[in-house]
């Protein structure tokens, strides 16, 4: 087993928790949070037995062999960057960073001080992928695909009622592209590459942040729409459209419910839907298996690697054609 530690006390942090600890991997020793009573609370919840307040204490500190960092956005790039140079492997939340040019740092730090870095994007490292993968390749050339990601978020009514969230907070680096139209493009550029060009619209708050979004990718013989909002509920979900059948998948994030419907008629069930925890188990067990067995792991986690500074890349591209601005952006 390894020990591991985690920066954030959300919800999503609560299931990776539980995703490492149902793989029997993994062992949670230390938590951060910003006071000691919140740390506390949380380090009891989850069974850990210590508690930073210090972030470059926890980096130093010899009780964690890796971190999962689920802070807020805008401090992704400074948390990650003091666990690589202290020698900890780190698993962040998507996105990464807001610039490519910091991605492009973390990786370097990574790998100068021999340790793996890894964004948590669960697309990558669920077997769902392949299943999703081998369908699509039953369907004949793609043509078109329509890639969706509409969930309405919870803090809307904050944000209606004069409360500013921290998801509607640009200064946080948030909003619906950040925060789920990443979960569009990593399959879009995993699937079908870079696009040779790209065109889009945001609807943007009065805060600067985006709460919606449509970009279309276009390819020399297809087009890929991106949908993505945080305004409403999407019924449509995700197809991938053939010249022999179309693949419908009903959650991109989860590769949930996947199903062929072939041009003869007939449809073929791929797979069903799997609890959360679980899904982020999958993401536990390669960071374990990137840093455990790397030689056998190397040339995964350097597509990996390359892949998170391609979907970087590209959002950042994408905020600049849909006027997303971030105080980052200016330094």
């Amino acid at each position: 087993m390894l020990n591991f530690g985690t920066i954030g006390s959300s919800w999503i942090v609560d299931e990776y928790i539980n995703g490492a600890k149902d793989s029997e991997l993994w062992k949670l020793t230390a938590v951060y949070s910003r006071t000691n009573n919140r740390g506390t609370e949380y380090a009891k919840k989850h069974g850990a037995e210590y508690v930073f307040t210090d972030v470059a204490e926890m980096a130093k500190s010899e009780v964690i062999d890796a971190v999962y960092i689920a802070s807020p956005n805008s401090l992704h790039f400074e948390h990650c960057k003091i666990m690589l140079e202290n020698g900890k492997h780190v698993i962040c939340e998507k996105p990464l960073c807001a610039q490519t040019k910091k991605v492009i740092e973390l990786n370097k730090i990574a790998k100068e001080n021999n340790v793996i870095f890894l964004e948590a994007i669960m697309f990558m490292h669920l077997p769902q992928r392949k299943l999703l993968e081998d369908a699509i390749s039953k369907i004949g050339p793609v043509c078109m695909a329509k890639i969706d990601f509409c969930q309405r978020s919870s803090k809307l009514d904050s944000y209606n009622s004069g409360v500013i969230p921290n998801i509607f907070n640009p200064s946080l680096e948030t909003g619906s592209l950040m925060d789920l139209g990443v979960y569009c493009i990593y399959p879009a550029i995993h699937l079908f590459g870079v696009p040779d060009s790209f065109s889009g619209e945001a609807v943007i708050l009065d805060t600067g942040a985006d709460v919606s979004g449509v970009i279309t990718m276009k390819y020399p013989d297809k087009l890929v729409t991106l949908a993505y909002s945080k305004a409403g509920q999407a019924a449509a979900n995700t197809d991938i459209q053939g010249n022999d059948g179309t693949v419908y998948v009903e959650s991109i994030s989860r590769l949930a419910n996947i199903h062929i419907n072939y041009t003869d008629g007939h449809i073929e069930e791929i797979c069903g839907d799997e609890k959360k925890f679980k899904l982020m188990g999958y993401e536990a067990k390669d960071f374990y298996r990137y840093i455990t067995r790397p030689e056998e792991s190397k040339t995964e986690y350097e597509y990996c690697t390359d892949l998170n500074v391609k979907v970087a890349r590209f959002m950042e591209q994408a905020r600049k054609k849909l006027s997303i601005v971030f105080e980052s952006d200016k330094i």
